[in-house]
């Protein structure tokens, strides 16, 4: 089954974060925040959304920052994914 996200919406699957930390203590799941890096999966198409002209600015498999406590999560087929707008996502990592 696949995403196709519509409008400027983005489909996004986080980066694991690290389990430990540089001093090499072993954080428990709990004690870990939520990644904000992100892999592009699926781009929609973009368009006039609410009125303005939007150009998808991301591409898939770009990685990218997203804004905390943003977007919407999904499961599909055991794999944990996030659709959010474009403008939820704050800067491309290069």
């Amino acid at each position: 089954m696949t995403l196709k996200p519509l409008g400027d919406r983005v489909v996004l699957k986080f980066i694991e974060a690290e389990e430990t930390t540089k001093g090499g203590i072993i954080l428990a799941a709990a004690a870990q925040e939520k990644p904000q890096i992100a892999e592009v999966i699926s781009v929609g198409p973009g368009g006039i959304v609410d009125g303005k002209d939007v150009i998808m600015e991301v591409e898939e498999g770009d990685k990218v920052i997203l804004s905390k406590y943003s977007g919407t999560e999904v499961k599909i087929d055991g794999q944990d994914y996030t659709i959010c707008r474009q403008n939820d996502i704050l800067a491309i990592v290069e």
